[in-house]
């Protein structure tokens, strides 16, 4: 009997061995990893080589108001490196504008010479014989310190073999320019409209312009000066007078193909005074082509006897820039 127990040990201790876990699952503590993957947060490097990636692509497009947005949102993502954002994209703005400056400076005359020229008319046949033409060229070249602006317009009407409309202008206007805003402005124009009561008239005028908008969107220039008026009247009647000339040019480009525009300009004084003024929507059809319709009115205070004060024009236009 004493044999039993020995014999007996090897198989309780390998019992002991193979005995099985329990299947039940383990209450966690708090120092258990979860079970559950989590994703880590992009650290701030990774975000600031985003931002640069994004700064770089903006610059390498030449995208300005890009190039300043993601600088503003730059500054709530990383603090730590906003200064190096608006150092790098003060640098390209610079680079950028001392480039443009230089091939100005290196440009031949007619390389800085841009152009818009203003084709529409009618012709009406059977119980009204009515034909209608009108054409105007604007030119403009614009330097580092000089603008040089000439219009040239030319409008004519006949109905039933009658002239019933003869307009012709043509306007000169240089700018010297201050700063990227203020300029000083010189004018001269030559107007002929027998059918508004004068035969000739000379306007010549000089003084100070401001561009009080100026974005990729809207651009508002505003002037203000003292004027010299030459009139020669149908009735016979010569009239010089000082007057005070103000003028207004907006362009609203309303989407990538439209852009409407006003313009406005007034000569007041003591004698007849005029206030003309067109509004403009132009789309872009392809290449250097548009079409634009265009409403334009010319109101003299103190026209001859006979006629009105008050001359629209309606017009539809094509357009072609050079």
């Amino acid at each position: 009997m004493r044999l039993l127990p020995l014999l007996l040990a090897p198989l309780l201790l390998a019992n002991a061995e193979i005995t099985p876990v329990s299947t039940s699952d383990p209450v966690p503590t708090a120092d258990a990893p979860q079970t559950e993957t989590q994703e880590a947060a992009p650290s701030s490097v990774e975000q600031s080589s985003e931002v640069k990636a994004m700064l770089d692509a903006a610059m390498k497009a030449g995208d300005e108001a890009g190039v300043n947005a993601i600088v503003k949102y730059a500054k709530a993502a990383d603090k730590e490196r906003a200064a190096q954002f608006e150092k790098a994209a003060a640098n390209w703005k610079r680079e950028r504008r001392e480039a443009a400056e230089r091939r100005i400076r290196e440009a031949k005359f007619l390389d800085l010479v841009k152009g818009r020229a203003e084709l529409g008319g009618y012709v009406t046949t059977g119980n009204t014989e009515t034909i209608g033409l009108t054409g105007v060229v604007d030119v403009k070249r614009e330097a580092l310190r000089w603008r040089h602006k000439l219009r040239l317009q030319a409008d004519y009407q006949e109905s039933l073999g009658q002239t019933v409309r003869e307009r012709y202008l043509a306007a000169y206007e240089p700018n010297f320019k201050i700063d990227d805003r203020a300029y000083v402005y010189g004018a001269a124009q030559y107007e002929s409209d027998r059918f508004l009561g004068y035969y000739d008239r000379v306007s010549v005028s000089a003084g100070a312009g401001y561009t009080a908008v100026k974005s990729s969107t809207v651009k508002l220039d505003l002037e203000l000066g003292p004027a010299f008026r030459h009139t020669a009247f149908t009735d016979d009647t010569i009239e010089r007078n000082v007057a005070a000339r103000g003028k207004l040019d907006l362009d609203w480009k309303l989407s990538k193909g439209v852009t409407f525009s006003q313009d406005a300009s007034a000569y007041i004084q003591d004698a007849n005074s005029t206030i003309q003024g067109k509004s403009a929507l132009r789309v872009k059809l392809f290449g250097p082509f548009s079409t634009q319709m265009s409403y334009a009115v010319n109101y003299e205070s103190l026209p001859p006897v006979g006629r009105k004060t008050t001359d629209t024009t309606t017009r539809a236009s094509l357009l072609v820039d050079f």
